[in-house]
């Protein structure tokens, strides 16, 4: 059986803002596509990886008085920007070595159900901990994201997720804290989750550096067997 084709791009580093509104592009076009039955055979849509300067996002229902806890002065001092979004979710950060996925999909080609999504894109990031490193990544009830359990019981966050669907399409997607500066984190109240703490590949291989190319080549692989999906370079579109 042929496998479902993504068109893949890396943007490399760019803007939350800029990426955003060509997410929302994209996204629109995979609508307009479907609604009038321009698909060809077996395109079921994008797949962007990104890496965003300092940048704290809140999603539709996120309470930004109460969960961001510094100041504009202060977010200009640490170089942040702030950013209302169309996703759901709370409020999180996204900055360098963090690797962001952004899936932009026609779920008709899949499956019309979001939890079973949310759960995929977790099954990602698990299949990817595990695979490649040995790390057990795991789910909590209720909530969504993958976090680690370290020995005394206090589990560590290391995905967030945050998604848009709109007419069986996706867009938004999963950020990966590879060599991420968790200090940024401690300015917000990540997710709205009180007491939750956030961590990385770096620090939980107790490494200096995870190289970045590797990661996004191992997350890709992950993305295509939990999916059933090839990728198609953008260019080539």
């Amino acid at each position: 059986m042929k496998k479902k084709i993504l068109f893949f791009e890396d943007l490399g580093k760019k803007e939350y803002k800029e990426t955003w509104k060509y997410q929302k592009k994209l996204f629109d076009d995979l609508i307009q596509k479907k609604e009038n039955n321009k698909f060809y055979k077996k395109e079921a849509g994008y797949f962007l990886f990104v890496e965003h300067p300092h940048v704290y996002t809140i999603g539709k229902n996120g309470k930004k008085d109460n969960h961001l806890l510094v100041t504009s002065e202060f977010l200009k001092k640490i170089n942040a920007s702030f950013c209302k979004t169309d996703r759901g979710g709370d409020i999180t950060y996204h900055g360098p070595g963090q690797l962001i996925g952004y899936p932009i999909l026609n779920m008709d080609y899949f499956f019309t159900d979001i939890h079973k999504y949310l759960r995929m894109l977790e099954e990602v990031i698990i299949h990817f901990l595990w695979k490649n490193y040995g790390i057990i990544g795991e789910r909590k009830k209720g909530r969504t994201g993958v976090w680690f359990h370290n020995q005394i019981g206090k589990s560590r966050k290391i995905c967030a997720i945050g998604i848009r669907i709109s007419r069986w399409v996706t867009m938004h997607g999963f950020a990966l804290n590879v060599n991420t500066d968790l200090r940024y984190f401690d300015h917000i109240i990540p997710c709205g989750i009180y007491n939750q703490e956030v961590t990385s590949l770096k620090k939980e291989l107790k490494k200096n550096d995870i190289s970045f190319q590797e990661v996004k080549q191992m997350v890709k692989k992950s993305f295509q067997e939990i999916f059933d999906v090839e990728f198609v370079s953008m260019h080539h579109k």
